[in-house]
């Protein structure tokens, strides 16, 4: 089901908002997790796992001086048709702000999305970041600017513009998500050296891609 206007998209068809990140970064690595149910771990995934699930106790609260720092905050949007949740979320006091439940005063949210290894040379992990701005914005009623994401490997925290083009992509690759997803349709695509890296190349088999679905195949093998 398409969004239509304010109503957005019903629950039952959202999409995960970590599924923007793989899509971005390989639409077929999207589809074979979020399409096709398919999952395999290497040690970069594993790695990634361990420092989400640090940054994830959502029953975790600090405050330091006019910032609160909350994590594993779950968030949605209709309409864009996606939920998820954010490994930490600074509120930052600003007479800009809202309001916010059981705090005094204004806030302007800054999410921090934490990654294992360090930046891409793409930009799938600021979208993935954005996204959750996105939602973070419909779910408060505010605007929020900027955000940070945090890679493991650096140590270092890199600042993060959420640009009108950056939301633009996003708007872009998710319609094209709902529409995959609808279609159950796993994409075909060009094999590249980051291939060598992705936790599913063994059952991506693109070789044979051409020939029949990466489903099909284990299923008759299986």
């Amino acid at each position: 089901m398409h969004a239509n206007g304010i109503s957005g998209y019903p629950e039952e068809d959202f999409l995960q908002l970590s599924g923007l990140q793989h899509f971005l970064f390989c639409r077929r690595q999207w589809a074979l997790i979020h399409v096709e149910n398919l999952w395999a771990e290497n040690l970069r995934t594993i790695d990634g796992q361990i420092m989400h699930e640090r940054a994830h106790d959502e029953t975790y609260r600090e405050r330091r001086g006019n910032t609160v720092i909350a994590r594993g905050i779950s968030v949605k949007s209709s309409r864009l048709g996606v939920s998820g949740q954010c490994d930490v979320v600074e509120f930052h006091r600003d007479e800009a702000g809202v309001s916010i439940h059981d705090l005094d005063g204004l806030w302007i949210p800054f999410p921090v999305e934490y990654k294992n290894g360090e930046p891409k040379e793409n930009n799938c992990d600021a979208a993935q970041l954005c996204g959750q701005a996105m939602c973070l914005e419909e779910m408060l009623c505010c605007k929020i600017e900027r955000g940070a994401l945090f890679y493991g490997k650096t140590k270092r925290r890199f600042p993060v513009e959420f640009t009108k083009e950056l939301r633009q992509e996003i708007e872009d690759a998710l319609q094209e998500m709902h529409q995959l997803h609808e279609r159950g349709y796993t994409p075909k695509v060009k094999r590249t050296k980051a291939c060598n890296a992705c936790s599913l190349k063994e059952v991506c088999l693109p070789a044979l891609m051409k020939i029949r679905s990466v489903k099909d195949y284990m299923e008759e093998n299986l």
